[in-house]
């Protein structure tokens, strides 16, 4: 059992974490959960934890031992990390003073001509990395103990990278360990989920939640933020303490040219746009936030559209409180049946949020279907 714990585990993932025993780990695991609870977080101290070479199974991850050193620094032979480059980021890696590209662990490949950097990252993992990977599987483990392939977010494996995933779970290499994560399981292939144990990743209690962000957000010098504005975006976040830390830091750090930031920013003119209802410019709408993730905005909309429905049908605002008397006065104004219309629009757009065909196509059909249900 591993039972200590650990600054890395956020309190609502460690009846999780205490669960694992390193005896009778599985070959493949599963873990689904909301998108920003702290999924990726605990997989990599998972991984860690499993390479550590401790003799102490009570105290892994140790820190200490020279497995535990190079999974710190991103150079850990046997741990393989299959993310997009937009998720490089969050891997291990060691932190250099120069100018130089950070190396990122195994995960980290240059540009063909080998540059870095100006290219816009891809979203997807591709066929060529995925093979790379798995074709390495049958040499032996560099330390002779686990290799660890961790795989996020697996639902944005194309289907040739998904099989040739699937062909590993089906036959594992000795010492091999599949850590797979996925934001939205129904979206993983079944076959692909019957060869694995599925391990549900809870979203924390409000209070829990926001407990944490604060004491993550005083551990930054200068970084403040009211409880008011953080119990905003949390409800905006729908829950998601990481990524409503995300959310804040990006806000704090005002790089205009950082993804998230851009994101966040498209976000609130979107729901700024909104809030007009039937009279929304949904053509300048989509034009100012095409360039931000997709998926993001359509999460905001989603969550628009909730409280728009709860509110019309007497109920209370989940994701903006703050914005009840807007809501109140949408509410009003909306055509029900058009409402709910749109609402399945928006639930099959999310099925292929990772692939979409031109964004800005798509959200200009979104946005102006919006302004229609405000047409009695």
């Amino acid at each position: 059992m591993l039972v200590q714990q650990k600054s890395q585990i956020p309190p609502w993932l460690l009846p999780l974490w205490q669960s694992m025993d390193h005896s009778r780990f599985p070959n493949a695991i599963l873990l689904h959960g909301q998108s920003g609870i702290g999924k990726f977080a605990f997989a990599i101290e998972l991984a860690k934890s499993l390479l550590c070479e401790s003799s102490d199974t009570s105290e892994k991850p140790c820190n200490h031992c020279e497995a535990c050193h190079w999974f710190n620094t991103g150079n850990h032979p046997d741990f393989i990390a299959l993310v997009p480059e937009t998720h490089r980021k969050l891997l291990p890696h060691a932190d250099y003073e120069s100018d130089e590209p950070q190396k990122r662990g195994r995960a980290v490949r240059e540009d063909a001509d080998g540059e870095a950097g100006d290219k816009k990252e891809k979203k997807n993992i591709t066929i060529e990395e995925t093979r790379s990977a798995i074709e390495g599987l049958g040499i032996g483990s560099h330390r002779g103990g686990n290799r660890i392939i961790l795989i996020y977010p697996l639902e944005m494996l194309r289907s040739d990278s998904a099989n040739t995933l699937l062909k590993s779970l089906e036959e594992p290499p000795a010492n091999t360990i599949f850590i797979l994560l996925a934001d939205r399981v129904d979206r993983v292939l079944p076959t692909i989920r019957s060869r694995c144990r599925l391990l549900t990743a809870p979203r924390p209690e409000r209070q829990i939640g926001l407990d944490w962000l604060q004491a993550r957000i005083d551990e930054i010098p200068g970084f403040k933020v009211s409880s008011s504005d953080i119990e905003s975006v949390y409800d905006e976040q729908g829950g998601a303490p990481f990524a409503v830390f995300d959310s804040l830091l990006a806000r704090h750090n005002k790089d205009e040219k950082d993804d998230l930031t851009i994101t966040i920013q498209a976000s609130r003119h979107l729901l700024q746009s909104m809030a007009t209802g039937g009279r929304i410019n949904w053509l300048e709408c989509a034009e100012k936030i095409n360039k931000a993730r997709y998926s993001f905005l359509l999460s905001t909309m989603q969550r628009w559209i909730s409280d728009v429905q709860s509110v019309t049908q007497g109920g209370n605002a989940r994701y903006y409180p703050k914005h009840v008397p807007t809501l109140q006065t949408l509410a009003k104004q909306v055509n029900l049946k058009k409402l709910m219309h749109f609402w399945k629009s928006l639930t099959q757009a999310r099925r292929h949020e990772n692939h979409p065909l031109a964004n800005r196509i798509q959200l200009e059909a979104l946005l102006s279907q919006y302004q229609q249900i405000f047409e009695r």
